[in-house]
């Protein structure tokens, strides 16, 4: 069973977060508008928060879950080097020497 959930991709890329951020502002910003006209004409403050709470809700669901549409640009990392190159190469610099001033 923990196999299951492991195996659930939880990461995003950095353009994913981008997208899921401007989705996010963007519902956020239409429910407060549809919102706040509705609450207007019908005098009624409560609608204006159930319809922003309901954008809420969606913009969480849409953004929140790794969903693949954030997940297409992936970062290529480098090549793992072996430990023994890097020795050498240290080995193989010269000492700088310092003028003295």
């Amino acid at each position: 069973m923990l196999s299951v959930f492991r195996s659930i991709p939880t990461q995003m890329d950095y353009k994913g977060q981008k997208l899921a951020e401007q989705i996010f502002q963007g519902i956020i910003l239409v429910s407060a508008v549809i919102g706040f006209i509705y609450g207007y004409i019908t005098e009624q403050f409560g609608w204006t928060v159930y319809i922003v709470m309901a954008g809420f809700a969606l913009s969480c669901l849409l953004t929140l879950p790794p969903w693949p549409m954030y997940r297409r640009n992936p970062l290529k990392w480098l090549p793992v080097q072996e430990s023994g190159t890097e020795e050498k190469k240290a080995a193989e610099r010269k000492p700088k020497r310092h003028s003295k001033s």
